[in-house]
Formats: structure tokens, C-alpha cells, sequence
């Protein structure tokens, strides 16, 4: 199972951990949370390759909201932490680990917004809200509607 999905797995957290270092660790723990909870997945609910992928998604964005995380972001000395953004710039803007990019290019910008900051970045929806300055109710429904559009788009990739 590693062999063949990790490759697809680790794309998706060094895209929203946006660090090698922790990647490797949260991937870690993304299959020892499948391996413990295989019996949880249900094949009528979806392919097991999403259940993986959202699996390792909230794993990362777990990750990410952490007071450990926090902390280590924290007691960062500023040459360290440069220099890991930089690195991490360049990594993030040349490489698309899924092919989904092309993908949300077909979505109106603001929906690819949202879809970004909810699901790349781990903003939940009142954070949308308020960082949007759009009420909450409007980021729901165009949340729905992005989603439902990429839905459609994705029809033709399986």
C-alpha cells in the first residue's frame, strides 16, 4: 500500500504543511492512522484512495493547528526560518504533485479561493468569513457550489 500510494499522499501534505521535514513525519502517521482504522472504511461511501487522501489532509491540517507546531514556529531562529521559506517557495510554485491545478483552473476565481483556503491552507469556513470579509452563509453556499463543480470536472479522470 505504500509503494503505491505514498507518492500521491506526501503531494498532498507538502502541499498544505509546506515543509519536507514535516511531511515526512506526518506521512508517517498517515498510515499508521489508516492501518488502525482500515475497518472504518466503507467502499459505498466513496474509493478507498479518498478515504486515504482525506485521511492524510486532516492529519496535516491537525498538524498544522498543533500547539506544538505553534510552538516550533514560535522558537524559529530568523535565519533558520528564512531560509526554509525560501526554500519552500521555490518547491511549492514549480511542482503540482496531483495534477490538480489544472483542474481548478476550470473554477472561477473566487472559487478557487475558497477551495485553497479550505483545503490547501486549513481554513475552516468562519475563518473564510471573516478573512473574506463575506458573510458566512455565502462562503458556504459557494463552497457547495465549487465543490460540485469540481465534482463534475473530476468525472472525467476516474
Amino acid at each position: 500500500m505504500y509503494d503505491h500510494y505514498s507518492g500521491a499522499l506526501y503531494g498532498v501534505v507538502l502541499r498544505i504543511v509546506q515543509s519536507k521535514e514535516y511531511t515526512e513525519e506526518i506521512i508517517q502517521d498517515v498510515f499508521v492512522k489508516i492501518w488502525n482504522s482500515i475497518h472504518q472504511y466503507d467502499s459505498s461511501k466513496g474509493r478507498f484512495y479518498t478515504w486515504m487522501i482525506n485521511i492524510a489532509r486532516n492529519t496535516a491540517i491537525d498538524y498544522l493547528k498543533s500547539k506544538g507546531f505553534q510552538n516550533q514556529l514560535k522558537n524559529q531562529s530568523l535565519p533558520d526560518f528564512v531560509y526554509n521559506s525560501a526554500e519552500l517557495s521555490t518547491t511549492n510554485s514549480s511542482s503540482d504533485y496531483i495534477g490538480f491545478n489544472k483542474v481548478l483552473e476550470n473554477l472561477e476565481i473566487d472559487k478557487q479561493e475558497l477551495i485553497d483556503l479550505a483545503y490547501y491552507q486549513g481554513y475552516t469556513q468562519n475563518e473564510i468569513s471573516e478573512k473574506l470579509k463575506i458573510p458566512l452563509g455565502t462562503v458556504k453556499t459557494k463552497m457547495r457550489n465549487a465543490l460540485m463543480k469540481l465534482k463534475d470536472l473530476l468525472k472525467d479522470y476516474q
